[in-house]
C-alpha cells in the first residue's frame, strides 16, 4: 500500500485548462472516487496519476517519490480503462496472464497467479473461454483481474461500470468495493455517478472546471457540502436562497430561521448564500402549523420504496421524500404545512 499526493497539478491543452492547480492527499489503502460532470477534469487527473499524461506544472508524489516524469510502465500501477481493452483473440486466462508474460514471468508463476486471481473474481470456471463468450459483468472482472496481475501498489479505474445495465452496475459496485476491502489496495475510480461514489468510496473528491471543490467521506459531503454545486451534485437536495443575518440565523422564504450550520458556513453577516435541505428532512402536514411554511402540493410520485412530493412554497419548489409507511396524507392541489430539520440543513456559499 502506497500513499499518493499531488501538489499544484496543472494540465493545459492548447490554452484550455483541464486541471487547475490541484493539490490532494489520498489515504493509503482506501477507495477514492473522483466525481464530477463531463469535462470537469477527473479523467485528466487520473491520467496524470497513471503517467499517461505529463503535468504542465506541479508534481505527483508516490510514497514520497516524485513520479511526475516517470513513464507509466515504471509506476507500479494497475489500470482498467472504460473500454476494458481486452484481447479478443486470447482466452480469459491468457488475458489475465498477459502482463506477467510480457514481464518475463515463468509459466509456473503465471499459472499460479492466474488461478489466484480468477478465484478472487469468481471466474475460474470460464478461464478457457474467449472474451466474446462472456457477459458484460464477466468481461469487467477479467479486466480487473488483468490489472491486478502484477500486484500493483495503486489501482486506477476510469468509469469502469458505465457500459453495464443498471442492475448489473449496482451489483458490480458492491463486488468492486468488497474486492478492494479484501486486497487493501489504494484504489481510485473516476465516475460521474453520484450513487456509485456513495456506494463504493471511503473518500469522494468532487471536481468541477478542473478544480477539487471538496474531498471528504461521502456522508460528510452529503450533509455538509462545501458549496451549492457540491450540494446539488451529491444526491437530491432542496437549494433555497438565503442571507445570513446574525450568528446562526438566516433569512429565507421571507422568514428568519435558526440554522446551526450557518455560523460555520464561512458567510459573513449580511452575505447571501444557499440553504441546502435534503428531501428526507422535509416534513409535510395537512394543517399549517404556527411554525410551518405554507405550501401547495404540486406533484406526487409513488416509487414503491419511497414517495416523492413536490410542494410550491413562496414561488420555490421543495421536495419531500418519505417511506410509504410514513407518507403524509396529502393530495395534489392541497394547502399543506411545510417544515424541515434545521439541525440537518446546511448553509453554503452560492
Amino acid at each position: 500500500m502506497t500513499s499518493l499526493r499531488g501538489e499544484g497539478l496543472v494540465r493545459i491543452y492548447g490554452g484550455v485548462v483541464a486541471v487547475a492547480d490541484v493539490t490532494f492527499d489520498f489515504p493509503e489503502g482506501k477507495f477514492v472516487c473522483l466525481l464530477g460532470p463531463s469535462g470537469c477534469g477527473k479523467t485528466t487527473l487520473l491520467r496524470l496519476i497513471a503517467g499517461l499524461e505529463a503535468p504542465t506544472a506541479g508534481r505527483i508524489l508516490f510514497d514520497g517519490v516524485d513520479l511526475s516524469r516517470v513513464p507509466a510502465h515504471d509506476r507500479d500501477i494497475g489500470m482498467v480503462f472504460q473500454s476494458l481493452a481486452l484481447f479478443p483473440h486470447l482466452t480469459v486466462a491468457e488475458n489475465v496472464a498477459y502482463p506477467l508474460r510480457i514481464r518475463g514471468a515463468s509459466g509456473t508463476v503465471r499459472k499460479a497467479r492466474v488461478d489466484e486471481l480468477l478465484d478472487l473474481v469468481k471466474l475460474h470456471d470460464v478461464q478457457e473461454r474467449r472474451i466474446h463468450q462472456l457477459s458484460g459483468g464477466q468481461r469487467q472482472r477479467v479486466a480487473i483481474a488483468r490489472a491486478l496481475a502484477i500486484e500493483p501498489a495503486l489501482f486506477l479505474l476510469d468509469e469502469p461500470l458505465s457500459a453495464l445495465d443498471a442492475m448489473l452496475r449496482e451489483h458490480m459496485q458492491v463486488e468492486l468495493r468488497l474486492l478492494q476491502q479484501r486486497l487493501g489496495i489504494t484504489t481510485i475510480v473516476v465516475t460521474h455517478d453520484q450513487r456509485e461514489a456513495m456506494t463504493m468510496a471511503d473518500l469522494v473528491v468532487v471536481m468541477n472546471q478542473g478544480r477539487i471543490l471538496q474531498a471528504a467521506p461521502p456522508i460528510d459531503i452529503y450533509h455538509n457540502p462545501a458549496d451549492s454545486f457540491v450540494a446539488s451534485f451529491i444526491g437530491t437536495t432542496n437549494l433555497l436562497a438565503c442571507r445570513r443575518v446574525s450568528g446562526d440565523a438566516v433569512e429565507m422564504l421571507g422568514r428568519r430561521v435558526s440554522i446551526p450550520n450557518a455560523r460555520a458556513s464561512g458567510l459573513s453577516v449580511g452575505a447571501g448564500g444557499m440553504l441546502t435541505v435534503r428531501p428526507e428532512d422535509v416534513s409535510l402536514s395537512p394543517a399549517v402549523g404556527e411554525d410551518d411554511f405554507e405550501g401547495v402540493v404540486e406533484f406526487i410520485r409513488d416509487l414503491g420504496a419511497s414517495v416523492e412530493i413536490s410542494v410550491a412554497v413562496r414561488g420555490q419548489t421543495m421536495l419531500s421524500v418519505s417511506t410509504p409507511k410514513d407518507r403524509p396524507q396529502v393530495e395534489t392541489g392541497q394547502t399543506v404545512g411545510v417544515s424541515f430539520n434545521a439541525g440537518r440543513a446546511a448553509v453554503t456559499p452560492r
